[in-house]
């Protein structure tokens, strides 16, 4: 049976690309026939385009070209494979930019009229499709991607409308690809309350049999009114995966870590850093790594200044800080050590005995002490005889 109380505008985007075999594509043609086949077809009710497609885009007919089955189905039974490339991107741009046009077809704003794409698709796209299929998401069309065989799952979900479990489908060949087409006219023809936009839900509309339950996006929570809904604190304890600082991040939250680790690449854990590392810390001389964290030390014969992180050379010979027993002479920021006169210093080097003077006189010391003394018999002698005068 026809679906009698839905009218859509609808748009099929196949992919025949060089991984689609002939008689695959074929199916896929089975498959769009016995689609329209369930459709409420015609110009006031469902209205139908075809896109085909692979690294080119080809619009094989627009929403305004044909309003009866039979047409449509002779018209899907004309089209030819393209045979390269999976621009899956480009073709729901051009369906877009080309098809949901009220040049082409599309009803406007007003009518109230479902836009539907579905994307049938073996591959992966070899462009960026998840932008693309946010665009056309917010201009308020409705993305349905189905995959066969060798698809990327990943890329159908990206590409399809929420609730994913609703708008991604996957058959293992072209072969099954018709078992489809009961979903989509149980899709379709059910009274879908979510679908045709009567519920209250502030996100999220979910069929329950004839009626409808309301839910959130990730990271909110269903309010108690059970239509709106606020904001999860992902940080809260037990809700983040967080080995250390969980930043909340607008329904969503970012993993950090504390000052002296890092965080490792599965944005979750965190090992401490070498603090110590050269450029690294702010100590003038010694770096003391300490658990994530440093201290500032310094070399022998400096202190540490208050600020914790320069250092002073110490006045190695002030009292107290050296062992000489006679005289200390600074080399900073050593020193060492030196003895008064008439002394000598000891073999330990810091200790002190007094000189010995030898006994044994040279010929030249003789010489000049016997100088010495006649000229201080001379000076006394002068001088006696001035004073007699």
């Amino acid at each position: 049976t026809a679906c009698k109380n839905r009218p859509l505008d609808l748009v099929f985007i196949v992919d025949s690309s060089r991984s689609v075999r002939l008689e695959e594509f074929e199916k896929v043609k089975i498959f769009l026939s016995e689609m329209i086949d369930t459709l409420d077809v015609g110009e006031r009710t469902t209205r139908v385009a075809v896109l085909n497609y692979a690294s080119t885009v080809k619009v094989e007919f627009p929403l305004r070209t044909y309003f009866d089955k039979a047409s449509l189905k002779e018209a899907v039974s004309r089209i030819e494979p393209l045979s390269a490339g999976t621009m899956t991107g480009l073709a729901i741009q051009t369906a877009m930019d080309e098809v949901f046009t009220e040049e082409m077809g599309t009803r406007p704003a007003t009518f109230n009229i479902p836009k539907v794409v579905i994307v049938v698709t073996d591959g992966r796209p070899q462009d960026q499709v998840q932008d693309v299929a946010a665009s056309a998401q917010t201009a308020g069309i409705e993305i349905y991607a189905v995959g066969v065989g060798r698809a990327d799952m990943q890329s159908l979900r990206v590409m399809a409308s929420e609730p994913l479990d609703e708008h991604v489908f996957y058959v293992e060949t072209y072969g099954v690809i018709e078992k489809l087409t009961a979903k989509f006219r149980e899709t379709f023809c059910a009274v879908n309350v979510c679908a045709l936009g009567t519920h209250d839900c502030e996100q999220v509309c979910a069929r329950n049999g004839a009626s409808y339950l309301c839910d959130c996006y990730e990271g909110y929570t269903l309010n108690p009114d059970k239509r709106t809904c606020s904001v999860v604190d992902l940080c809260a304890p037990g809700r983040h995966e967080c080995d250390q600082i969980c930043v909340s991040n607008n329904g969503s939250y970012v993993c950090d870590c504390y000052e002296g680790y890092a965080l490792n690449p599965d944005k979750k854990t965190c090992s401490a850093m070498d603090i110590c590392a050269p450029g690294k810390h702010d100590c003038a001389q010694v770096c003391l790594s300490n658990d994530g964290s440093y201290s500032c030390d310094c070399y022998e014969g400096y202190t540490l200044n208050p600020d914790k992180k320069t250092c002073s050379a110490v006045d190695m010979c002030a009292p107290g800080r050296h062992d000489c027993e006679q005289v200390c002479v600074r080399h900073d920021p050593f020193y060492s050590c030196d003895c008064y006169q008439g002394y000598t210093l000891n073999p330990d080097k810091k200790t002190c005995s007094r000189a010995i003077t030898s006994s044994l006189v040279t010929t030249e010391e003789s010489c000049k002490c016997e100088a010495i003394a006649a000229l201080q018999d001379s000076v006394t002698s002068h001088l006696e005889a001035l004073s007699t005068k």
